[in-house]
């Protein structure tokens, strides 16, 4: 196969991102272990207004579940997942720890990342403290190892001394990501109490090496992709540089190897990369919602080579220039993206928010009605008992009716 059509490279797509699965009827360990086989992360993100990013992946492939199977896996020996800067902060299977050992001897280098740096003389101190106290949160720390008032000059201006100090140290390994308080502060503690002892011995492959095992896991994941979405995955570097490992050699290398096959598909302006145990299915019977952060849709390029959906999120655009909303989410149904929710949890009203609901162009008959259940469906998961429209969007009078409520004004 030399050449795909879009809908074949969709369906590919799809297919290798879990939405084909057999669905189990209570999502188990064993599901949760498959989920996290075919999306690789998950990314991590402080934003709360409908359900914190990592849980959303696993229910749009796994529908509703306990989301103890997440906290168990991030948070309980023997852990199976951590958190580390792997696409951005992530979490990831404990097993790719030793491949991000080329990421964390270059953060050491750099010192760090965002171009602020945490004070070295306090490291030792810092690391000693988490040694002798941990499990620790940077507040634990905060008025011990303080400095002065805080300042606003860069990038991360309300973080105390400590706090800084343990980003940096968790970015190069010395400390691990225990888990999450209930306010989402980071929890550290030494690598050895977080991790297992296996993938702390583990040996550490050379960078390049690395990165050809990431480049081929982001194959996996995407079953067909460009270059720039296999680097983007893991955020790799694409192009060579004097004494750096490159996305484009382990591509090379996989193409060498028979592991990834070039492919053109039609619409894409990139060539693309077909991985040689991708499957083609003949149909995809998906119906869900998709977090902003799903590794379907994350890089926007990618999603509108695929779908034809041109995506952005508003959070940080002034509320009257929002043009979909401020949380919106993509509407997966069959192999298409048929229309986007803005979406809130209030659970003060235990009610699931539409502020906004638009259909896609070409968007199919019952697209209103595949919705209405989907969003029960979701609201069931959080806790939620009602649905409230509001008038915002061409499908909200639809999707009203197919909830049997009036719109909210």
């Amino acid at each position: 196969m030399d050449r795909l059509t879009a809908l074949q490279a969709r369906r590919i797509a799809l297919a290798a991102q879990g939405f084909t699965d057999r669905p189990h009827a209570t999502p188990s360990t064993r599901t949760f272990d498959r989920t996290l086989a075919r999306t690789g992360v998950l990314q991590v993100d402080s934003v709360n207004v409908l359900q914190r990013a990592h849980y959303m992946p696993l229910y749009s492939r796994m529908g509703p579940y306990d989301t103890d199977l997440l906290r168990r896996a991030a948070e309980r020996r023997p852990r199976r997942v951590v958190e580390y800067w792997a696409h951005v902060q992530a979490l990831m299977p404990v097993g790719l720890w030793p491949l991000m050992r080329h990421r964390m001897d270059q953060y050491r280098a750099e010192r760090g990342k965002w171009g602020f740096v945490a004070d070295p003389t306090l490291e030792p101190r810092v690391l000693d403290a988490v040694r002798d106290r941990g499990p620790v949160t940077a507040r634990d720390l905060e008025d011990e190892f303080s400095t002065g008032p805080r300042t606003r000059e860069h990038w991360g201006w309300n973080w105390s001394e400590a706090r800084k100090v343990l980003d940096y140290l968790f970015l190069v390994g010395d400390v691990a990501v225990a888990g999450r308080t209930s306010q989402f502060e980071v929890v550290y503690d030494l690598p050895e109490r977080v991790l297992p002892t296996a993938v702390l011995d583990a040996p550490t492959p050379t960078p390049q090496d690395a990165v050809t095992e990431l480049v081929r896991r982001a194959a996996r994941s995407h079953g067909v992709a460009s270059a720039p979405d296999l680097a983007d995955y893991y955020r790799l570097r694409l192009q060579p540089a004097p004494g750096r490992p490159s996305a484009k050699v382990a591509i090379d290398q996989l193409v060498e190897s028979g592991e990834l096959v070039p492919v053109a598909v039609d619409g894409w302006r990139r060539q693309a990369y077909l991985h040689r145990d991708a499957r083609l299915p003949r149909r995809v019977s998906a119906r869900t919602l998709l977090s902003p952060f799903d590794p379907l849709v994350w890089e926007r390029a990618r999603t509108e080579a695929l779908f034809g959906f041109h995506y952005r999120i508003e959070i940080y655009v002034p509320a009257p220039k929002r043009r979909h909303g401020y949380y919106v989410l993509p509407f997966l149904l069959g192999d298409r993206l048929v229309a986007r929710v803005d979406l809130k949890a209030d659970r003060a009203s235990r009610s699931l928010l539409v502020p906004a609901a638009f259909a896609e162009a070409g968007a199919p008959p019952g697209t209103a009605e595949e919705l209405a259940e989907e969003l029960r469906r979701l609201a069931g998961w959080l806790g939620l008992d009602d649905v409230v429209v509001g008038d915002r969007g061409d499908l909200s009078g639809g999707l009203s009716h197919a909830l049997g409520s009036p719109l909210a004004r």
